[in-house]
């Protein structure tokens, strides 16, 4: 029996929501890990004595580490399956953020802030390719969406926990990076909640294990739904098997497979679109608060205006999330990208405190729902051979642009306010026209019709060359 097909099939019930909740935990912690340095730049700038040089390291310090952890993550995920790589990040990023919260100086801060960049990253990187696993193709978009916008709370959360931290003492930014070391208490429920991926299990030869985790599922959502699941489809021939010689690749060949001829056009699409994403949501939400300091506003006033920031997060992400469902993706990343680019340009001349808060606002918006579709896109667009490798790869390359965000921000500010957002819409506005030319068509199918074994019919109709422009 086809065990992709089996999970294909499946209604939406209990179990995909266990994983939505699960998936949607982890995002939101690595995004309040993420955001906090936003926080701290402005306090530990002044206690230290900071220059614009360290503070702008400090705040590509976590994207140091998140670049060789989320590309170790993808390699990882694919050699040694989803399930462990999620933990051990888990684990890693929790440890390295307590440790920070002691730093007794900048070069003991930005250490541990690499360190924890990386269990974020390979965390972040894994759990997208992860859950859309699990997922029917008529979905994926929303839920996946969905999981990638608990990202906005935590970066709300962080926002508001350091409002109230962080002014209390100058002792203040440690505290908030303390109160983020909770999820370390997951791991235990991790372990037992977390089926390792069928179609992981199934390109590794490991049939048996595969057929109980799709089971254990099927009965799962047969349980909650009271119903007969639906019939298995006449015809199999959208479900491949796997590659057995691409599965069983070295991480150097696998790296190298993603510029092969086949996926040349996938990962031009996905490393342009994580790096120009990544430079302007890093760089923005990190640098912002800092900014809005600069810009004559007190330490209390900047965090206040960045929480209404966030918030703007929640709706960018759910928003593209339903839509990519009904729409395809690659044009709702288009859409938002628009939309994101038209925002900076108004950002760049905005005057009064309002105007650069419905301004920024609104950028967060579309930002945020690029992100929410990306997340859904990349990890589609390549098999499940090279899936996590793929995922890994562009995410770790975007955080190349989320590494450069905050030197050119810095760079652009000594010629105004506006001069950033400039910046900005540029480097978007690039992405727009790298999406629309290049990107594929996903809406409504199976990962395995739109990746298939090199060796299978469909595959070999569907070459880089044949692919239409849609």
């Amino acid at each position: 029996m086809n065990h992709i097909a089996r999970l294909e099939r499946l209604p939406m019930g209990r179990p995909h929501r266990k994983l939505l909740v699960i998936g949607g935990l982890g995002y939101t912690f690595d995004a309040a890990d993420a955001a906090v340095i936003a926080f701290i730049l402005p306090v530990v700038s002044k206690q230290w004595g900071l220059n614009s040089g360290e503070v702008s390291l400090l705040a590509s310090s976590l994207l140091v580490g998140y670049l060789f952890g989320a590309l170790a993550a993808g390699v990882l995920g694919d050699r040694f399956g989803r399930k462990k790589v999620m933990i051990g990040s888990l684990i890693v990023y929790t440890l390295m953020t307590a440790a920070a919260a002691f730093s007794p100086n900048f070069e003991a801060l930005f250490a541990f802030r690499v360190l924890a960049g990386v269990g974020i990253g390979a965390e972040s990187a894994i759990i997208a390719p992860y859950l859309a696993e699990f997922v029917p193709g008529r979905y994926r978009g929303r839920f996946i969406g969905s999981v990638a916008g608990f990202f906005a709370f935590g970066y709300v959360l962080c926002a508001v926990l350091s409002r109230i931290v962080i002014p209390t003492g100058p002792d203040g930014w440690r505290v908030v990076q303390l109160i983020l070391v909770v999820p370390i208490v997951m791991v235990i429920w991790w372990r037992r909640a977390l089926p390792e991926s069928p179609r992981y299990l199934l390109a590794k030869g490991r049939e048996d294990e595969a057929n109980r985790i799709v089971s254990a599922f099927e009965a799962a959502v047969r349980a909650d739904t009271g119903r007969d699941l639906p019939p298995l489809p006449a015809s199999d021939s959208t479900y491949h098997p796997v590659d057995v010689e691409l599965a069983r690749r070295s991480i150097g060949a696998k790296l190298a497979t993603l510029w092969t001829p086949r996926f040349v056009r996938r990962t031009t699409v996905t490393w342009v679109s994580w790096f120009a994403i990544t430079f302007a949501y890093y760089g923005f939400f990190t640098m912002m608060p800092k900014l809005l300091a600069d810009q004559g506003l007190t330490i209390t006033k900047s965090f206040t205006f960045a929480i209404y920031i966030y918030i703007a997060q929640i709706p960018g992400y759910f928003s593209a999330a339903f839509l990519s469902d009904a729409l395809d993706r690659k044009r709702v990343i288009a859409l938002y990208l628009v939309g994101a680019t038209a925002s900076a340009v108004l950002l760049s001349q905005a005057q009064t405190n309002w105007q650069i808060i419905a301004c920024g606002a609104a950028l967060s918006l579309f930002m945020t729902g690029t992100y929410a579709v990306l997340y859904t896109y990349t990890p589609e667009v390549y098999p499940t051979e090279i899936r996590t490798t793929g995922q890994g790869a562009a995410s770790a390359f975007g955080r190349v642009g989320g590494i450069a965000a905050p030197f050119a921000f810095t760079a652009a500010a000594v010629h105004g306010f506006g001069s950033v957002f400039i910046l900005t819409a540029a480097v978007l506005a690039v992405c727009v026209i790298t999406v629309m030319t290049l990107g594929l068509p996903t809406q409504g199918k199976t990962l395995e019709e739109i990746s298939p074994p090199s060796s299978s019919p469909a595959e070999q109709r569907s070459t880089p060359e044949s692919e239409p422009l849609r």
